[in-house]
């Protein structure tokens, strides 16, 4: 796009084509910067509020129910009535945005298809607007894709689309305003909204977001704000937005009620994001001497926070008419190991039956080969009702000390340390080449996972209690020698991807004296 196209103000430091500028046009480009001026000064309040919190809780602060907003969860309230498009979410399938992917989603047979511009993405530009580009197209129905002599192409009945944007913390460097990055949440909601909001809606379905990474009620209200300006700008009637949170951090358990209410108008619930939450705990609690938890494999949806946390999220969700939705399965179809494969399946449908007992409205795959293994389970429960709202979950206590409940704390193995070292570098040497979900070991890793990887060697070494099994405590030395060996086995599998920047990054990370707060952050600043 040439500058004299780009709105007053309005700065792109990245090449564009035709393609590219089909997006990035002048009225869409204005757009988010008005977003961008309207709400930049209190995302960065929202920053602030963050790190003061960390402070708080690395002096010894403890979470709790907020008594401020203790009117908010004792009154008798629901959110908005649901729109039919998303009344059914037995299954949804979640994957990054490139055009293979979102064929295949839409295809796959799920009610719904999240499109993830974050953790499941690496935000480089061309990921980001060619994302864009091939939604635009998949609504539009007239995507297609030739690859390897296959022709790839949108079935007659698809998936409801979803789409995730980038949370708060993150930037897209490659748009200024005023000489400022905007959000990059803004960017990718701004440009979708704008671009497909009337389309979406003369087909029956409407624009449907899913929301990362908050930590409190006052975030979502931000985002509330965000939807009622963009809803009066692009004159779409109030609540047209529909917005699903994903419970993905431990502070934000305690204002579940409170999320909802600020998003009551364009709520669509609450989603348990397992694996985030995980690292969330890790990160919120990484510098006390009594937290530290066992090898990310003994960390299940079973363990008392976990268990606490799902239940709590259910029992929240349906007392205000909202559904919930449950997370992530890493486990993924092995192929060419039948004994494996049928591991990983029963694996699948037993945590999709788990969620579906306790009264979830649906669930998480991140593969199209899982999509009917987890809607038997559903439908199994469910039957023909499209959702189970009305299983209120009166038996349901939870308290702050339960969510606290980090258990276990053994064992910590040296084939956990190991698994940790090689997921993370072999994930971040994937992200810098561009693919930010990622199959290793037959897990779906990406941003989420990889996170509790290297935060969890940061804070074995870092605890008293970070001691294996075997006696020997977890030190940076170890951590060091065992990258270097791991290193060379990512490198062994012939996978793609800059593993020796990653490697260099991961010991960074995991052995420095201070704790980053997002991996992606110093990433996508090495990203061109």
């Amino acid at each position: 796009m040439s500058a004299s196209k780009l709105p007053d103000g309005v700065a792109i430091s990245a090449p564009t084509n035709p393609a590219y500028d089909a997006i990035l046009t002048t009225d869409a480009l204005a757009f988010v910067a008005k977003l961008h001026r309207a709400f930049e000064s209190r995302r960065q309040d929202v920053l602030v509020a963050r790190n003061e919190r960390t402070r708080r809780l690395d002096a010894g602060e403890k979470p709790d129910f907020l008594a401020a907003t203790a009117s908010v969860r004792d009154a008798d309230w629901r959110i908005a009535a649901l729109p039919p498009a998303l009344v059914r979410r037995r299954v949804e399938i979640t994957g990054p945005v490139d055009r293979k992917m979102i064929i295949n989603a839409f295809n796959s047979g799920a009610d719904s298809y999240m499109a993830d511009f974050e953790d499941a993405n690496t935000p480089n530009w061309d990921n980001q607007i060619q994302g864009q580009i091939n939604l635009r197209d998949a609504i539009r129905r007239t995507i297609t894709l030739e690859q390897a002599g296959k022709t790839y192409r949108l079935n007659d009945t698809v998936a409801v689309l979803q789409v995730r944007p980038r949370g708060w913390h993150l930037d897209e460097k490659h748009m200024t305003v005023d000489g400022q990055r905007v959000s990059g949440g803004l960017f990718d909601f701004g440009l979708f909204l704008f671009h497909n909001a009337r389309e979406l809606l003369a087909r029956g379905a409407g624009p449907y977001f899913y929301l990362p990474k908050m930590e409190s009620h006052l975030e979502a209200r931000l985002w509330n704000d965000v939807f009622v300006l963009a809803q009066d700008e692009l004159g779409l009637p109030r609540g047209t937005i529909k917005a699903t949170v994903l419970v993905e951090t431990i502070l934000a358990a305690f204002e579940m009620d409170e999320i909802l209410f600020e998003l009551r108008e364009h709520s669509a619930g609450l989603n348990a994001g397992r694996w985030d939450y995980i690292f969330s705990a890790i990160k919120k609690f990484k510098v006390d001497r009594d937290f530290c938890l066992a090898d990310r494999g003994q960390i299940t949806m079973n363990v008392p926070f976990m268990r606490a946390y799902a239940l709590l999220l259910l029992k929240t969700c349906h007392r205000r008419g909202a559904p919930a939705i449950g997370g992530m399965s890493a486990l993924i179809p092995i192929k060419n190991d039948p004994e494996k494969n049928a591991k990983a399946m029963e694996g699948i449908r037993a945590d999709k039956r788990r969620d579906a007992t306790d009264g979830y409205d649906g669930g998480w795959v991140a593969h199209p080969g899982l999509v009917a293994s987890a809607m038997e389970e559903f439908v199994a429960v469910l039957g023909n009702r499209p959702n189970q709202i009305d299983k209120t979950r009166e038996d349901v206590q939870v308290t702050a000390s339960d969510l606290l409940n980090f258990k276990p704390e053994t064992p910590i193995t040296e084939a956990g340390l190991r698994n940790n070292i090689n997921v993370g570098i072999h994930y971040l040497g994937a992200w810098l080449s561009g693919s930010g979900a990622v199959p290793i070991h037959n897990l779906m890793e990406d941003a989420a996972t990889a996170e509790i990887s290297r935060s969890q060697v940061w804070q074995w070494i870092q605890s008293p209690k970070g001691v294996l099994d075997d006696g020997r405590k977890v030190d940076a030395a170890m951590v060091r020698a065992i990258i270097g060996e791991e290193l060379v086995r990512v490198q062994d599998t012939g996978a793609e991807g800059q593993f020796e920047k990653a490697a260099e990054i991961f010991e960074h990370m995991a052995t420095g004296a201070e704790f980053t707060e997002f991996l992606t952050l110093p990433l996508y600043e090495a990203l061109s």
